[in-house]
């Protein structure tokens, strides 16, 4: 109750949350004058061993992680036989909560917070914990734009399974991985898994799969493929979709083997955001509270120019709104709508390697070496033995989207069939725009695009008789 002292020390304050499980008071610290958190287990699981020790267990495992990322616990306790955990108090609101407020985040926000919260859980890991809970609600983020992981109260070691003593599935249905849905044993994998969905939700407003019921969304997260970020996105860069997609992988092999991968994977994308086109909105880091708050509440008044001023600032409105139209390419057409840009204007950058029957990785650190105008160097496929997938492909970027008429490969290895597909998501939706070819030396595929403006090019190859096969330049025409 609000108003009664645990252990004549910690004075309940504000009831701030409750779950299940358990309850979080906001409390005054009477000895070290300060606010603390409260986590009280619910009085009808005090008699229940079983949910006491799990309460236990989570106050011995996250005294053990003292990372800037991760809330620390200053206390442990009884009263009454009602267990408690006193933590640090984070002034803020947690990512649920945030996002529900704000919307779908700016991408560079979106990946920023990704990021803190990655390194948070391979801290972790780095000490043989495992989350399996991880979700929107249980980062707090600060005012001063920190992100803090919060309730392990499901976490278990490593080298124990993902199924409770009872044989209960734990974990939140909207963020649960595969094998953890399946009762299966559970590591680091698990939680990348469900990362990946909570940076799926900072970057849409959305989760990835909803039902009825626990069973019908998590069924869903073990038989359905992951939706494309840039269905409900088409902003997000098509490398940040892919980490997204690696990430949400059904099985544990093909997701990221670490934390510190999927930072790796992050950070490169962070890099390259710049790069991508976004507006100015996108390079905003992670924006305190305040700022946020100020922000919500509109520009503020602008002093008055001299006609000098008004005049210069027109001038260079009417030059940058000329060069947009002509970087653009757009033409309008009578009655409404935009032509697509000429074929010829469209300039092509390879971003992915594309394999969705999994397994092998493709090379994808080579990925680049398809556009970089040197015949030289080149991306290349596995080198299969047997080749028994339908086909494997580079994926290559069309800036701005345009209907192509033509596409040429060129490969310095043996020569192999291939066709050329398209979509506007670089992460699936390709329809042939092509015929079969075999690939040799330098060869050009005639595209029938239907005048459509597309994003992404796809050169889907097979190796019928396994071998490698290298793709050293694609061009467009």
């Amino acid at each position: 109750m609000v108003g009664e002292v645990i252990v004549d020390r910690y004075e309940l304050e504000e009831l701030v949350g409750t779950g299940g499980m358990s309850s979080v008071f906001k409390a005054r610290d009477r000895l070290l004058e300060r606010s603390v958190a409260l986590k009280i287990l619910h009085e009808q699981y005090s008699e229940d061993t079983e949910y006491v020790e799990r309460f236990r267990r989570e106050a011995r495992a996250v005294a053990q992680l003292a990372h800037p990322n991760i809330v620390t616990v200053i206390d442990r306790g009884e009263q009454h036989g009602r267990q408690f955990i006193v933590f640090e108090y984070v002034e803020g609101e947690n990512l649920k909560q945030f996002v529900r407020r704000e919307g779908p985040l700016p991408v560079r926000e979106a990946i920023e917070l990704a990021i803190q919260v990655a390194r948070a859980l391979g801290f972790a890991h780095g000490r043989g914990i495992v989350h399996r809970d991880v979700k929107p609600q249980n980062v707090i983020l600060g005012e001063d734009g920190r992100t803090k992981v919060t309730d392990f109260g499901i976490a278990r070691s490593i080298d124990v399974g993902g199924v409770t003593e009872t044989g209960a599935i734990v974990g939140t249905s909207d963020y649960i991985a595969p094998e953890q849905a399946q009762g299966q044993d559970v590591d680091a994998q698990t939680d990348v898994y469900s990362l990946g969905v909570l940076l799926y939700e900072l970057l849409t407003g959305e989760v990835p799969f909803e039902g009825d019921n626990f069973v019908a969304v998590a069924m869903q997260h073990v038989n359905q493929p992951a939706p494309s970020v840039t269905d409900l996105r088409p902003d997000c860069p098509p490398r940040l979709d892919l980490v997204v997609q690696r990430a949400m992988a059904k099985r544990p092999e093909d997701r990221h083997a670490s934390m510190e991968e999927l930072v790796a994977d992050l950070e490169a994308s962070l890099a390259e955001l710049d790069g991508y086109g976004g507006d100015e909105s996108e390079r905003t880091l992670v924006v305190p509270a305040a700022a946020r708050r100020a922000r919500r509440r509109g520009p503020r008044r602008r002093k008055r120019k001299g006609p000098g001023v008004l005049i210069a600032v027109a001038l260079l409105t009417l030059a940058l709104a000329g060069a947009v139209y002509l970087l653009v390419g757009g033409v309008q057409k009578r009655g409404g709508g935009t032509t697509p840009p000429p074929p010829e204007s469209a300039r092509l950058a390879a971003v992915a390697a594309y394999d969705p029957e999994g397994g092998d990785g493709e090379h994808d650190s080579e990925v680049s070496l398809a556009t970089d105008g040197n015949a030289a160097t080149f991306w290349r496929t596995e080198n299969y033995e047997d080749f028994t997938k339908s086909g494997v492909g580079i994926v290559v970027e069309a800036k701005p989207a345009a209907a192509l008429d033509k596409l040429t490969v060129t490969t310095d290895s043996s020569d192999f069939p291939a066709k050329i597909r398209a979509s506007n998501s670089p992460g699936g939706g390709f329809v042939d725009v092509s015929g079969e070819e075999t690939v040799s030396g330098m060869t050009t595929f005639d595209l029938d695009t239907k005048d459509k403006a597309y994003s992404y090019y796809l050169v889907w190859l097979r190796l019928p008789d396994g071998g490698t096969a290298h793709v050293n330049e694609v061009k467009a025409g």
